[in-house]
């Protein structure tokens, strides 16, 4: 029978490490994505104020809004600098717990392929085993 890998928890920990890494990193991604969709609209909210002015209350409305307009891209300006750094150092997470979990993954591979040459050669013994019993009970037969 085959023996186990010996080092499958350890192997397991690193996926269910990795697993997290990438929840993480769809998280930020996401995150990113929606700050990068609402400083887009707030963009082109600013960009869609009209200039028509007809007296100085709708100048101080126009002057207003557009204020409030540009102090909001600005923060999500900043926002979105922010989620980018937290989407970079998910990103780096992510590819540590990948390249550790790979080693093992290869490491579990190899095993896997010796333990299948082993049984396949252990096998093949009792097979030339038995062809050799039946060979010399054969010729054993066939002497007068």
């Amino acid at each position: 029978m085959a023996q186990n890998f010996p080092l499958a928890g350890l192997l397991r920990l690193r996926q269910l490490n990795q697993d997290q890494a990438a929840g993480k990193l769809a998280t930020a991604n996401a995150r990113l994505a929606q700050t990068r969709e609402n400083r887009d609209r707030a963009a082109s909210a600013l960009e869609g104020t009209g200039n028509d002015v007809g007296d100085s209350i709708s100048l101080y409305a126009v002057a207003a809004a557009r204020a409030s307009a540009r102090s909001m891209l600005s923060d999500l300006e900043a926002l979105d600098a922010l989620h980018r750094q937290e989407q970079d150092s998910a990103q780096t997470e992510y590819r540590e717990a990948r390249a550790k979990t790979v080693g093992l993954e290869k490491l579990e591979n190899r095993h896997a392929t010796a333990a299948e040459a082993e049984a396949i050669s252990a096998e093949q013994k009792v097979l030339d085993e038995l062809a050799a019993a039946g060979w010399e009970r054969r010729r054993g037969s066939a002497q007068p």
